[in-house]
């Protein structure tokens, strides 16, 4: 098809892989919900010991690292693409690479505090409805704070990577550790939603992707105490809106 838009391979494949991480997730392959701790009907009884045994970790590293894939995918567009942009053309697969090992590696120790923190709490706590409650909490007070501004301004630099050699090898692999570090700053509070959402953890978690991808929408700003969103999103929405319903109400009065 002549003329058309078509998309770079390197899109394609990101997008495949979310894809598939969001298929895997939807036909029961990830133990999210950790229901050996804190399932309805249970009040923390389990004992640790047993908890942990049924919840391996290599089980809750591959759970984590198909709950990353498919919520990360869409705000990893923008820094590889800088990537990309600032590498020559046959360094690039290998440069886009060292990112993607580098923000990897930062999410997959960022998730074993998270899932234990997950398994302590539904332990310790009386029921699924209070661990859901204090996510909640922690998300509301993290959503206002300057650290959370601070982190997603981080979120969005784009550092200098050298042309050649190992100090290219080396600026792409330290932009996915620092691009990844702010990334788990931003979110963390967002992340243990869909850990405490038993059964609905999967709502859970493309309602956090959808508002993730939103909010980064926004650019850097001013640290301080305020509500962060998607207010981009719907202004966006909204401006794509306003043709069609102005449209729509000239042909409905003539």
């Amino acid at each position: 098809m002549q003329g058309g838009w078509r998309p770079d391979g390197w899109l394609v494949v990101l997008g495949s892989a979310g894809l598939a991480a969001w298929s895997m997730l939807a036909l029961g392959g990830s133990g999210l919900t950790l229901p050996a701790v804190c399932s309805a009907g249970t009040s923390g009884t389990i004992p640790f010991d047993l908890a942990l045994a049924l919840n391996s970790p290599a089980k809750l590293a591959g759970d984590w690292a198909l709950m990353v894939t498919a919520m990360m995918s869409a705000v990893l567009i923008e820094p590889l693409r800088h990537v990309r942009q600032r590498s020559f053309a046959k360094r690039r697969p290998h440069a886009m690479l060292l990112f993607l090992v580098g923000y990897a590696a930062v999410w997959m120790v960022a998730g074993v505090a998270l899932q234990a923190l997950a398994l302590t709490l539904r332990w310790a706590g009386p029921g699924p409805t209070l661990c859901l409650g204090l996510a909640a909490a922690a998300v509301l007070v993290w959503q206002v704070s300057p650290g959370k501004q601070w982190c997603l301004n981080r979120c969005h630099r784009q550092p200098s990577i050298a042309a050649f050699g190992a100090a290219a090898d080396r600026d792409a692999f330290h932009f996915g550790l620092t691009n990844g570090t702010a990334c788990v700053g931003a979110c963390w509070a967002l992340m243990l939603l869909p850990l405490f959402a038993g059964e609905g953890h999967l709502a859970a978690m493309l309602a956090v992707t959808l508002f993730i991808f939103a909010e980064r929408l926004e650019g850097p700003a001013p640290l301080a105490w305020r509500w962060r969103g998607g207010g981009k999103a719907l202004r966006i929405i909204a401006a794509r809106a306003r043709p069609q319903w102005t449209s729509h109400n000239h042909i409905m009065e003539t």
